[in-house]
């Protein structure tokens, strides 16, 4: 999928996250959540810049998806450290799930294209695509920033956040 479309997936796949966090009258949080998944949900795509790194490769796993939602708890505990052991641990595994959902995202989005992904290498081979759309298709990525949208919206309102 091409921004449009990973953008969207992040959306789509971080509305319950965020919907939750609004509910607990997290609304800082649930903001700042959101961000993080809307400028994460690219980050896969990096490996196009990177000589030697090859597309869909080792940024496209779930490995990568744990490592990167590793450091974004890392940075989230030592945020809510000041606040007390409790507060870290909570802001520690928000910011894992916002990490680890961004990237997860993206895998799964671009597993809707021919091209595929193979989220478990090296440990597994095995490649997935349920070849729903090819990457450059403007209808699918819209698609997906659409409900995206809408279910951000859905998580605003049903979170309580308005």
């Amino acid at each position: 999928m091409h921004r449009e479309g990973h953008v969207g997936a992040a959306m789509l796949a971080y509305a319950p996250v965020g919907g939750i966090a609004l509910a607990l009258g997290a609304r800082e949080l649930a903001v700042l959540g959101y961000a993080a998944s809307v400028v994460l949900s690219t980050v896969p795509d990096l490996d196009l810049r990177v000589p030697l790194l090859p597309h869909r490769g080792p940024t496209h796993t779930v490995w990568f998806a744990l490592l990167v939602g590793v450091g974004l708890g890392a940075i989230g505990a030592a945020a809510g450290c000041e606040r007390g052991p409790l507060a870290a641990l909570g802001t520690g595994a928000f910011g894992f799930v916002v990490g680890s959902v961004a990237i997860g995202s993206h895998v799964a989005s671009d597993a809707l294209t021919p091209m595929g992904v193979r989220p478990f290498a090296p440990l597994r081979d095995s490649s997935y695509s349920f070849e729903v759309a090819r990457a450059a298709n403007p209808v699918a990525n819209y698609a997906l920033l659409a409900l995206g949208v809408a279910a951000s919206a859905a998580a605003l309102v049903l979170g309580g956040g308005l």
